[in-house]
């Protein structure tokens, strides 16, 4: 099974909906201080960086119930479906509650072109206008270059560390990460996950069009399944 099915293009997008739908009530409860997302946050950020099987504390909060029903018209998803589905799930909500922590706004923002908020484009944040500074940039080349998802996810706990104590915190799609960690465990899935943080990372804010203004419609990272087809 290869990243450039449609199978694994719908299975990337549930995980990232899930990822979305949990973040966002959890985000949502914890800006206005509500009890109960302030522990799922606290109980969460204890997982990161960590594999899903070290953390059963998680294993009631963390709910994958979606990815276990099957969706209309498609076949339920198999065990290496799911397995993967779930660290890639695990691994995003865990490192969001970590990004999260003390911050009083939301560190989980979709991705726009006016406004991206993939992980090459939130690393790229951290350099100086006037320039690169080269150990931030090696940090994502070197997450990029992780053997499997554990380390992978310990990489990115380092990059989330940055991001979130930066004179003014840096948000990231937590929604477009959880999809793309799932494609990384298949085969083929990190060439093509390092080839969209690298257009992530070299991707300006497009000024949106004035009034009135058309403009020829163009494809989101945020909505474009990860392929193999633009391989050069």
């Amino acid at each position: 099974m290869t990243t450039t099915t449609t199978a694994t293009a719908q299975v990337q997008q549930r995980v990232a909906d899930l990822a979305a739908t949990r973040i966002g009530a959890w985000q949502d409860g914890y800006l206005k201080d509500r009890s109960d997302a302030v522990g799922a946050l606290a109980r969460l950020r204890r997982g990161a960086g960590r594999e899903a099987g070290e953390t059963p504390d998680l294993w009631n909060l963390i709910d994958t119930g979606p990815l276990h029903t099957t969706v209309t018209g498609t076949p339920p998803l198999g065990e290496w479906e799911l397995e993967r589905a779930e660290d890639a799930l695990h691994a995003t909500l865990t490192l969001w509650a970590f990004h999260q922590q003390s911050r009083g706004v939301p560190m989980h923002r979709r991705h726009t072109r006016e406004r991206p908020a993939g992980l090459g484009a939130a690393v790229r944040r951290l350099m100086p206008a006037d320039g690169t500074d080269a150990p931030v940039r090696k940090r994502l080349v070197r997450a990029g270059t992780a053997p499997d998802l554990a380390t992978l996810t310990r990489r990115l706990r380092d990059i989330v560390a940055l991001l979130r104590s930066a004179k003014t915190p840096i948000p990231l799609d937590y929604a477009l990460l959880a999809g793309q960690l799932y494609v990384w465990q298949w085969p083929d899935g990190p060439a093509a996950v390092r080839r969209r943080w690298g257009r992530s990372f070299h991707e300006r804010p497009q000024a949106q069009p004035e009034a009135g203004q058309k403009t020829a419609p163009a494809s989101d990272e945020n909505a474009t399944p990860d392929t193999d087809k633009d391989a050069s």
